[in-house]
């Protein structure tokens, strides 16, 4: 397993050959994301201080679908969602209403 720094630096090195295929400068990059020049430089360089403007770094360079695994719900299999199903309608069974309504304030609608 890699260390975090080894990872950290990996991400910003990509990054930066995905910046320099797209022949985008540094500075462009940074004003088009809504970051500074200075944070670009670090998450270049794998300093990664703000998950924000690494998102937006992503966006920008059209690379946001990487981190589409982590937001994507998990598919359930047919067996597993009968049992949630199956579970979800143990708990919550239908109840009945004791009272009754009561029609001497009842208001006639205008309909």
């Amino acid at each position: 397993m890699l260390a975090d720094s080894i990872i950290l630096n990996r991400i910003g090195s990509h990054l930066k050959a995905v910046r320099l295929r797209q022949n985008i400068t540094q500075q462009s990059l940074a004003d088009a994301a809504g970051v500074s020049l200075s944070s670009l430089k670090k998450i270049e360089k794998g300093e990664i201080g703000s998950f924000d403007s690494l998102l937006r770094v992503l966006r920008t360079l059209g690379k946001l679908d990487v981190l589409q695994p982590l937001v994507d719900e998990e598919q359930l299999s047919p067996s597993e969602y009968y049992n949630l199903v199956q579970s979800n309608t143990a708990k919550h069974q239908r109840q009945r209403a004791v009272g009754r309504l009561n029609n001497t304030n009842k208001e006639e609608s205008a309909w």
